[in-house]
């Protein structure tokens, strides 16, 4: 979903016409209202309106590379109490490099390390916050008799660590033949008779008094009612004082007894009470109202059980004033009692929330504020400054934002830099911010951003250069494609503005891009490839909101759907068909989106529509529609199987067979059979698994399925019998598939011809997929292994251009240069790709690179940086062994 840090406020739609757009004006056209013209730079510019790029309040060193290094190397040698501080920075990297899956995994290892309760508490939370949506995971799992409550609850006062507590005097101590070994306590009107040596041993006063030189040691009566504790309070007080232990008592009581604790300084009475105290806590309202308590009383167990009550509630607790109230209102002393020595760590996930709230907000800046308080190390004061500098900026706070973006950018954070120009470009002083940042890029490794924040400080020839070195350094930067194509268009070259965006959403589904290219087919009246685009938006984010957030994109998907031709339920199968087979991923969803709009078969469309966004690595929106797929399921077996493919894209392989079979004892389909075949495939390591998979798959293919399925089930099985050396049988298969056309199987089939030697029709029948295939970086990139080097190279640049987030073109081509004995090229190649891609891949063979020709240093921080991303990587682990020894 598009985050509301990135678009400005949604307006009304009803107020969308006074902003120099009207939908419904483009789509008049065929109804033969206005005069079929060309399209004017005036009304171009109505529909384009490229934002400048957001600064984001995110952690991003200048070289991550070696920030997650001198990370992992802390790790290594800090204290255990350390580490999950040390993880916590890591995922704020992970959380830079828009890698979630790293950044949970970091979050993870600090829940893992923690060192405290509080410590606990708080990543668990995040974690739960983190996986917010995925609660029926929980359920499927308990389904299967397995427990998923890793980050649940704690049991906080059996977690909390228990102190020594004193024993104050003895029973002989200060004791007389003349006073009484029994003291009875006056409440009110009632009296409690206790052991005077118990009481006395409970604290210091209590021992003053009873054995001391006061009045009291000599009296057999005490008169206690002024101490606001009642008769059945005081009978638990003298029990204590006997078994050190407190029964079963209403929550009153066990308040009047943690007053009397703290006045007369009963540690461990006060301690007992706390813990009991803790399991009172069962919702919102109680943790609010005992927190307050708890911070007078100072009683820390209580205090972590309300916030552990709090955070469960995330991000909804963070709408309610009084919950705002404590969180803003704690005092260092209260935060103590609340959160030990863990604040910043508190107040990181607070503020995080709350921007994914509404970054605007008073709540977001008083708590950023907050944070800002508590960071003590270069690296905090980098995070929170930053992040607080971003949020005034965004609320136009121009003069308030400048200050956290200075101390940012002078404790080492020279992203901070951008913040700093942008305020200066909004104070007139356009010439100084074109500087900073000339400044930056003369005195730092360039980066791509660096190019394309200095690009908005200049015009003509030299903005475009710097987008063009932008690009150059960074491709997955999506402004300089946006601006270029807007630029185009406002040119009349429609057809090279929608090449320049193709670019990127050839290998990146951007949302602000899809809703470019949505406006560059309204300006040429090509709604139907409009409306593909909309579909595509409303499936990834269904709350998308374009042209500065003034208008739903449903709204414009409405007004389109009246001007592209219907289909009913048979063409539509026959439009996904036609485009799932020409690897038309987008064209597929939207597809998908109009079958989903009428009576169709709901459950079997979410399946299909999770695929496609698997392939278009979008696993959040895959997610949801597998949920979705779920809930609309017709019958038990065909839910037992979503639940399954639910199961095995979290990594639940052993669940996912049993939810498979589970649906096969109820009724064999293809589905059912399919996600067997599949689990078994991806996680046997046992040969005779083989086997197994190829029964299951041919018992798949006897089932009822469509085409799309089938194809794919052959494709699967042709894939099984290569790796058991079975090519005839493989070749039938693939050739099976490609005759219900099942286009991927292009591939298997070239495979097949490779291991026969015979390159050359490996190399046509890739070809053939190329020429079939909308999406086909992939197919040059197989291609590449079944020709000479110089086509291979021909390929590898055409893939690069075509999706240069793939990483095998950069390490062929550095293997190749360092072949060639030129070892700083080969370098560099892969520099070029890690300054905008973590990958293990690149890393570990850069590694290898440094040590080859002796550098040692740069070879172990690659090693430590690499296994950052995958601490279990065995090659990784033994080449970082081997240069250790190396190092002197």
């Amino acid at each position: 979903m598009r985050s509301s840090f990135l678009s400005e406020s949604p307006c009304d739609e009803q107020h969308i016409h006074g902003y120099g757009f009207n939908p419904q004006s483009w789509l008049q056209v065929e109804r033969g209202k206005l005069p079929k013209s060309s399209y004017s730079p005036s009304s171009i510019e109505s529909l384009i309106k490229i934002a400048e790029p957001p600064v984001v309040p995110l952690y991003k060193p200048l070289d991550y590379v070696e920030v997650l290094s001198r990370i992992h190397e802390e790790l290594e040698q800090c204290m255990p109490s350390e580490r999950s501080g040390l993880y916590l920075v890591q995922s704020q990297v992970f959380r830079g490099l828009g890698e979630a899956k790293l950044c949970q995994r970091s979050l993870h290892s600090a829940w893992r390390c923690a060192s405290t309760v509080h410590e606990k508490v708080i990543f668990g939370a995040w974690l739960r916050y983190k996986k917010c949506g995925e609660e029926i995971m929980s359920d499927m799992l308990a389904a299967c008799r397995k427990c998923c409550r890793e980050f649940g609850p704690l049991d906080i006062a059996s977690e909390m660590p228990v102190g020594n507590f004193q024993i104050f005097g003895s029973c002989e101590m200060g004791s007389s033949s003349r006073v009484s070994s029994m003291v009875t306590f006056q409440i009110r009107d009632g009296r409690v008779t206790c052991d005077r040596c118990k009481i006395a041993s409970l604290s210091i006063p209590f021992f003053s008094m009873l054995n001391g030189p006061f009045t009291e040691s000599q009296l057999e009566l005490v008169d206690l009612s002024e101490n606001s504790i009642s008769l059945e309070g005081m009978r638990a007080v003298s029990e204590f004082s006997s078994t050190y232990s407190l029964g079963d008592l209403p929550l009153e009581i066990l308040l009047e007894i943690l007053v009397f604790a703290n006045t007369f300084c009963c540690d461990r009475l006060k301690d007992a009470c706390d813990r009991k105290l803790a399991s009172f806590v069962s919702s919102r309202q109680d943790a609010v109202e005992l927190m307050a308590l708890a911070f007078e009383e100072n009683a820390p167990v209580l205090a972590a059980s309300c916030l552990q009550m709090l955070l469960q509630e995330l991000p909804d607790c963070l709408t309610d004033d009084l919950v705002i109230s404590l969180f803003l209102g704690a005092t260092a002393q209260q935060q103590l009692i609340m959160v030990g020595q863990a604040s910043f760590l508190l107040y990181c996930l607070l503020s995080e929330v709350a921007m994914n709230i509404d970054p605007r907000t008073e709540t977001t800046v008083c708590l950023s504020e907050k944070l800002v308080q508590l960071a003590v190390t270069p690296t905090q004061k980098q995070i929170a400054f930053h992040q607080l500098g971003c949020i005034r900026l965004l609320r136009k706070e121009y003069n308030e934002a400048e200050r956290p973006f200075e101390v940012a950018f002078s404790a080492g954070h020279i992203y901070s830099i951008a913040g700093l120009a942008r305020i200066a470009s909004m104070q007139g002083q356009k010439a100084l911010a074109y500087e900073k940042l000339s400044s930056v890029i003369a005195s730092n490794l360039p980066l791509g951003w660096m190019y394309l924040e200095r690009s908005l400080y200049s015009e003509g020839d030299r903005k475009l250069a710097d987008l063009d070195k932008a690009t150059e350094l960074d491709p997955t930067l999506t402004h300089p494609y946006m601006y270029r194509a807007a630029s185009l268009m406002r040119k009349k070259d429609a057809k090279l503005a929608l090449e320049e965006i193709n670019r990127l959403l050839g290998f990146k589904l951007a949302l602000e891009c899809l809703e470019l290219r949505i406006c560059l087919y309204l300006a040429l009246e090509d709604y139907k490839s409009a409306i593909c685009d909309i579909h595509a938006i409303l499936t990834l984010s269904p709350e998308y909101r374009m042209l500065e957030g003034r208008v739903a994109a449903s709204k414009i998907g409405t007004l389109l759907g009246a001007h592209v031709e219907q289909w009913n339920t048979a063409e539509c199968w026959l439009q996904l068909y036609e485009r799932w087979s020409s690897v038309d991923d987008i064209g597929s969803l939207s597809v998908i989106y109009r079958m989903l709009e009428s009576d169709a078969a709901k459950s079997v469309l979410y399946f299909r529509q999770s695929l496609l966004l698997l392939r278009l690595n979008c696993p959040e929106a895959a997610m949801r529609s597998l949920q979705l797929a779920r809930h609309h399921a017709a019958t038990v077996h065909e839910r037992l199987v979503y639940e399954g493919w639910l199961l095995y894209d979290t990594g639940h392989c052993e669940e996912a067979l049993q939810k498979a079979e589970e649906s096969i004892s109820i009724q064999r389909s293809f589905e059912a059979f399919f996600l067997k075949a599949y689990v078994l495939a991806d996680s046997g390591v046992d040969p005779s698994y083989s086997a197994t998979v190829i029964s299951l798959l041919e018992d798949a293919l006897k089932c009822p399925s469509d085409r799309l399925r089938k194809g794919q089930a052959l494709n699967n099985l042709g894939g099984v019998y290569v790796d058991c050396g079975k090519l005839d049988s493989a070749a039938d298969c693939y050739t099976s598939a490609l005759k219900i056309r099942h286009t991927r199987a292009h591939q298997g089939l070239a495979r097949v011809h490779f291991l026969r030697n015979n390159r050359d029709a490996a190399y046509e029948e890739m070809t053939k997929l190329i020429e079939k295939a909308k999406n086909n970086a992939s197919a040059y990139e197989k291609r590449s292994e079944y020709c000479e080097r110089e086509q291979t190279m021909t390929d590898l640049q055409t893939v690069t251009q075509l999706d240069p987030l793939r990483v095998y073109p950069y390490r062929y081509r550095a293997a190749v240069l360092m072949d060639s004995h030129k070892e700083s090229d080969a370098i560099a190649e892969l520099s070029r790709a890690i300054a905008f891609k973590a990958d293990l891949h690149l890393l570990h063979l850069r590694a290898a690179f440094h040590e080859h020709i002796g550098d040692v240093p740069s070879a172990l921080r690659d090693c430590r940086a690499a296994l950052s991303l995958d601490p279990n990587h065995q090659e990784m682990l033994e080449l970082q062994k081997r240069v250790n020894s190396q190092e002197p």
